[in-house]
């Protein structure tokens, strides 16, 4: 099995993990779920989370192909534009972005957003096959989450997004428009069939209760002996009370409605008005 290079990047503001993935013998390398800098407070965005990236990039001497999304993100406003702007390479997410797009774009009033994942250069269907370098890659279609949710198993690595969490904190909402329990089930289990030595990387990290450290790295193999959600022996019905239990408790993310607007568009920001001014709009009592 290839042995792909990692190097993660966490965002303790938005509790983030981004990911540049590189082959060691060609330096042809794949992002993963990058985050753009925003104050909801001030409306202030920056590129100091990207433009970190970016330096080990070019510490590296890495060239980039894929600026890879796991989902449309509710928690983070996404860095894809700029660090394809700076790096180069084509920006990807899952097939199933349409059906996101589709559910929120009444929502924003968005008359301008394309329905079809136009805004990405490469939609990822189930089991559709791709190359870091040398190293081959492969979408694994994983929704519950959301919709549009992908794996990206790359050499002996996995990229989870949210469908999967460290061991200690367990699985994703399925409280979202398109989200299930019964198909986010389904989903980790398709992770977990991989191999027990595959490394998983997880798009965020909380801290569970009683532990101190921030972890976004574990394995199948200690995934199906501990998930405290979903671990070997958990059946579907078991799951899905403990998961939509959990989600009756859960508020929403405090960046969903600006992530949602932006994130839809591939991360494209809104553009500027007459003045202008770029904004975002706050749905009053529609959510």
């Amino acid at each position: 099995m290839a042995v792909p290079e990692v190097k993660a990047f966490h965002d303790e503001a938005t509790f983030t993990i981004t990911y540049v993935v590189s082959d060691p013998a060609t330096g042809r390398a794949a992002i993963v779920d990058s985050v753009l800098d925003f104050d909801p407070a001030s409306g202030r965005t920056s590129t100091a989370s990207a433009d970190a990236v970016i330096a080990h990039v070019a510490d590296k001497d890495l060239t980039v192909d894929w600026i890879l999304e796991t989902h449309v993100h509710a928690d983070h406003l996404s860095g894809a534009p700029y660090l394809q702007e700076k790096l180069g390479g084509k920006s990807a997410i899952g097939a199933g972005v349409s059906t996101v797009q589709a559910t929120f774009k009444g929502v924003f009033n968005l008359e301008d957003l394309a329905t079809d994942g136009s805004q990405f250069d490469r939609l990822f269907a189930d089991g559709e096959t791709f190359r870091v370098g040398e190293i081959r890659g492969r979408a694994i279609a994983t929704p519950g989450h959301t919709p549009a949710c992908v794996t990206y198993v790359i050499g002996d690595t996995a990229y989870v997004g949210d469908t999967l969490f460290m061991p200690d904190f367990g699985s994703a909402r399925t409280d979202f428009p398109g989200g299930s329990a019964v198909q986010l089930y389904d989903s980790i289990r398709k992770i977990l069939a991989l191999p027990e030595d595959t490394r998983l990387y997880m798009c965020h990290d909380y801290k569970a209760p009683g532990r101190n450290e921030f972890a976004w790295e574990t394995s199948v193999a200690e995934q199906r002996a501990s998930n405290i959600h979903v671990s070997d022996g958990v059946s579907r019905e078991r799951f899905v009370e403990i998961r939509e239990g959990r989600d009756r408790q859960l508020g929403m993310p405090k960046l969903i409605l600006p992530s949602l607007q932006v994130n839809l568009r591939a991360g494209r920001l809104p553009e500027p008005e007459d003045n202008d001014i770029r904004y975002l709009k706050i749905p009053l009592d529609a959510i």
